[in-house]
């Protein structure tokens, strides 16, 4: 089994060369012991032969999980041979890893992708220059028009079973007699093909490198090590950075000839525009806006109203009528009509809303606007004491909470790692847009929700950014914020497809597991008395339920909904947040097509907001809750950053409400509205204190 690694900086276009080498074969999961994804997936044509993606880096040093994962796998499995992707616009920030990638001794072909734009933008670069400067095999694609990529699989293969060694590239003579002395060292301790490897990141004092081969072989290779670090004045690291950039330079320079007439991109001209500094927040706002108007509103007016009325509602129908016509016991016929069927159907009902919303996100991500929006909201983030790094797991959480959480992991920075962690999960995932789209339904005017419900979890972040940097705990300065944007393409309707259908295919297991668990056992506590006693529909409130949810029901009072069916539901979307849908559902007894009707019937809408105010930003389920343990580190963190949430989520639907009352022209509550401005007041307080003098001694420090 021959096994190719592919490897690349971010948005180098090889998720795209992935797909295209691999079609639809491919597996999904995370590497052994760390929660970063692994892709792997046949070639096409070559059962035999396994690629395996390796996450975007810059660089094969030991800073994020990412880089860990990617220098392991290479190092330590030494895969057959090795596709390095690289943007060819951009060729000195890239080669920076090839050089890396080359020092392993793995046989690699290096794949110059973009090559349609070098071509439109009337540059040449000399690829046989380049193969000999590098020492290895150099092709060029365009992953993005299926040009190349089978000829580089073909090649790769080809060296695979050769098992030819890559020549080394030589840096200055001074640099490559050090290296050469270490080498002789270390010989008789590492596999001769990674020689280079461990003899470089020795000279940079890699501690992991230094802990593998032991005290004392870096004894030996220490004072080598220092000797040189006087002579240059600088530490290893640094030496060996500049030494292959200064080689990359010359490379570039000698192989690339820029033409001569000035070239604007169609994506340098669209920049000018959506990242302008006063129109890419409204033009941001205005996509976002268009996006949820699109998903919840115009489909709930279409698509989903028709799955409710006609696929769900009919099959709900028949089941009952032939239930009722087979003569099953009333508990029965209860417990698969009302229980099964009007939770589980509740949740599928919004079906078409989730689908539109997954495509048109995948859409801006595959044409690269999603890159745009996390360096447009770096301002904004870096005032109020983050980066824009931690709005990249906020948009990553759009999806499910649970990656965008584990997408913290890349952030340098401990306290804004812990901080983006604790606050991620406010970003309206795809388990909380059938409870946005339930209330939008019940009150047609308020199409607006959808979108503010975006808007509400970015704010909601940034003030948690500056309540929490304020803790001793969470003192840091933000970290640095680099990101490569890729130019604009027209979205792949393959990837599209595949991406959104995986997300909408992932929401519907969970509503045939647990959904469907959550909901039985909702419906059996909620038509039952505690003596087993089977209830009919209007003798809920005797239910065990209707005692649990009384119990918790006095908590939410000043929030407004203070009943035991709304309290009961904000409860069982800790599980997972459908069940919030699934919950009201079953206790309204009602089908899913009139439950919007139902819902508007039942409480005022500024109840309704402020239920879903509440349950957009408290604790997230069951499964971001470990995933925020597994990051932090320690349940007293966690329990820490979950309480916070909740009190969070407690004074934002208290205000909205309190407030909300006088704006729909309600009687005060006069002992809601003290306990308001109580709150107002102490959320002021956490605003504006002063920062905590561990702050000033870390950035004394720095």
């Amino acid at each position: 089994m021959t096994k190719i690694a592919l490897i690349g900086n971010p948005n180098s276009g090889k998720t795209t060369m992935f797909n295209d080498l691999t079609g639809s074969i491919q597996r999904t999961g995370n590497w052994p012991g760390v929660t970063v994804e692994k892709k792997e997936g046949k070639l096409k044509g070559h059962k035999d032969v396994t690629v395996v993606d390796l996450p975007g880096i810059y660089s094969l040093s030991p800073y994020t999980p990412e880089e860990v994962v990617s220098r392991d796998f290479l190092v330590k499995e030494s895969p057959d041979a090795i596709i390095n992707i690289v943007d060819a616009t951009n060729l000195e920030r890239n080669l920076y890893l090839t050089m890396q990638v080359l020092d392993i001794g793995i046989p690699t072909v290096i794949a110059l992708n973009m090559i349609d734009i070098i071509e439109k933008r009337g540059d040449v670069i000399d690829i046989e220059g380049l193969k000999k400067c590098l020492g290895c095999e150099v092709m060029t694609t365009s992953a993005l028009k299926k040009r190349g990529s089978k000829e580089v699989a073909e090649k790769v293969i080809e060296i695979a079973e050769e098992g030819r060694h890559v020549p080394k590239t030589v840096l200055s003579q001074k640099f490559e007699a050090a290296v050469f002395d270490i080498q002789s060292i270390i010989r008789p301790e590492v596999d001769e093909k990674a020689l280079r490897w461990y003899a470089v990141k020795l000279f940079e004092r890699d501690e992991e490198i230094i802990k593998e081969l032991g005290d004392d072989v870096w004894n030996v290779v220490e004072p080598i090590v220092s000797d040189y670090e006087k002579e240059e004045d600088d530490d290893g690291e640094s030496i060996v950075t500049t030494e292959r950039y200064d080689f990359i330079v010359k490379a570039v320079k000698k192989n690339l000839k820029k033409s001569d007439k000035e070239y604007v991109s169609t994506t340098d001209k669209v920049d000018k525009i959506v990242t302008n500094r006063w129109l890419a927040l409204p033009i941001f706002a205005a996509i976002m806006i268009g996006i949820y108007y699109m998903a919840v509103y115009v489909t709930g007016e279409f698509l989903t109203t028709w799955v409710n009325d006609d696929l769900i509602g009919g099959f709900s129908d028949g089941v009952s009528e032939y239930l009722t016509d087979a003569g099953v016991a009333d508990w029965l016929h209860a417990l698969i009509v009302d229980g099964i069927i009007g939770g589980v159907g509740a949740v599928l009902g919004f079906l078409p809303q989730m689908l539109v919303l997954f495509i048109l996100l995948v859409i801006l991500e595959d044409i690269g606007y999603m890159a745009r929006i996390a360096f447009i909201m770096d301002r904004v983030f870096r005032r109020f004491g983050l980066s824009g790094k931690s709005f990249v797991p906020a948009l990553i959480g759009l999806g499910c909470g649970v990656p965008g959480v584990m997408a913290a992991r890349t952030i340098e920075s401990e306290s804004d790692r812990k901080i983006t962690v604790m606050t991620t999960t406010f970003m309206p995932c795809s388990a909380k847009l059938p409870v946005i789209a339930l209330i939008t339904g019940a009150f047609l005017g308020a199409w607006w929700l959808a979108p503010a419900a975006y808007f509400l979890a970015i704010a909601a972040i940034l003030a948690s950014g500056i309540i929490l940097k304020k803790f001793r705990k969470f003192v840091g300065k933000p970290s640095p914020f680099i990101m490569e944007l890729p130019p604009y393409h027209a979205p792949s309707v393959t990837t599209v497809a595949r991406q959104a259908g995986e997300r909408t295919w992932a929401f519907v297991k969970k509503a045939g597991t647990i959904i469907l668990l959550a909901s039985m056992i909702i419906w059996f506590f909620s038509s039952f008395t505690w003596g087993l006693e089977y209830l009919d529909p209007d003798s809920i409130a005797d239910s065990m339920l209707a005692d649990m949810g009384g119990a918790i029901a006095g908590i939410f009072a000043p929030l407004g909904f203070g009943d035991w069916e709304l309290a009961t539901a904000t409860f069982t979307g800790l599980v997972a947040k459908e069940n919030i849908v699934a919950t009201i559902a079953i206790l309204f007894r009602t089908d899913e097509d009139t439950l919007p009707l139902i819902l508007a019937g039942r409480i005022p809408e500024i109840v309704a907001i402020s239920f879903l105010v509440f349950n957009l930003l408290c604790a997230p389920c069951i499964a971001a809750m470990g995933a925020m343990k597994r990051e932090l580190g320690s349940w007293k963190v966690t329990a820490f950053g979950i309480l916070y949430q909740c009190l969070f989520a407690y004074a934002i639907a208290l205000i909205v409400y309190q407030v909300g009352r006088l704006v729909y022209g309600m009687s005060i509550d006069v002992g809601g509205f003290a306990f308001m401005c109580g709150v107002v007041a102490l959320l002021v307080f956490l605003l504006i204190r002063p920062e905590d003098k561990a702050l000033e001694k870390a950035e004394a420090a720095t």
